[in-house]
């Protein structure tokens, strides 16, 4: 995801700096229980938390704004805003839909970021069960690309300020599952390389075939005209 570098910049941003180019990775997604039965007064099912949140140890107040999350209409004010970590709302339900998630910079010339994210309640192969009540975690890396951003942007976004002073860690393993993904790409890969290799020989295989069946033709039309001849003579 990236911002866009030509967007117009006014006098408070201070200009941009060209040339510049700053990432900054974030992991979003939700995590969900099954009460373990159907609510009796309004047949929810799950609670469940979406959230934001950097993946390195950084607080991302510093140039972010506010988050922004758009539930099902369904819900009672369905925009919530978040002004400070953790960026994160948490609900019960009983169904799975699209969260938009739209993020806002302390820079009004920055253009908000939005991100769609597919509610998770119930597990599936690309989910993963953690804890001793099996909470449904469902989140994705990405990363916030800044090019050429402006002064202000550059001064924030370049600030290094802690989020927490423990571990900062995340329910998914993303090296492991960058390492897993690449593995099955190469994998995948090799794969296609070995059909394309035997498609070749057996293509290869065919036009001999094909030549041989051509000679072959050619030498009982050159008999029959042999024999045709001889027997005029």
């Amino acid at each position: 995801m990236s911002r866009n570098s030509n967007e117009f910049t006014n006098a408070e941003s201070g200009g941009r700096v060209k040339g510049v180019c700053i990432i900054k990775p974030i992991v979003y997604g939700n995590s969900a229980r099954y009460f373990g039965k159907k609510r009796e007064e309004d047949g929810h099912t799950h609670t469940w938390t979406v959230y934001l949140k950097p993946y390195h140890n950084e607080d991302m107040s510093v140039y972010v704004k506010k988050i922004q999350f758009k539930l099902h209409e369904s819900y009672a004010n369905p925009i919530r805003v978040v002004t400070k970590p953790p960026y994160e709302v948490t609900e019960t339900g009983w169904g799975e839909f699209e969260i938009v998630i739209k993020i806002f910079f302390h820079d009004p010339n920055d253009r908000p970021l939005t991100i769609y994210h597919g509610l998770r309640l119930f597990q599936t192969e690309n989910n993963i069960i953690v804890g001793n009540k099996k909470a449904v975690i469902s989140e994705f890396y990405d990363e916030m690309v800044f090019q050429d951003p402006s002064t202000m942007m550059h001064s924030l976004l370049t600030s290094n300020r802690q989020l927490t002073l423990g571990a900062h860690k995340h329910e998914t393993d993303f090296e492991e599952k960058e390492a897993t993904t690449l593995a099955q790409l190469q994998s995948a890969k090799q794969k296609i390389q070995n059909e394309v290799e035997e498609l070749k020989e057996r293509l290869k295989k065919s036009r001999e075939n094909i030549k041989s069946f051509r000679d072959e033709i050619k030498k009982l039309e050159q008999e029959q005209v042999t024999d045709m001849e001889l027997r005029y003579d």
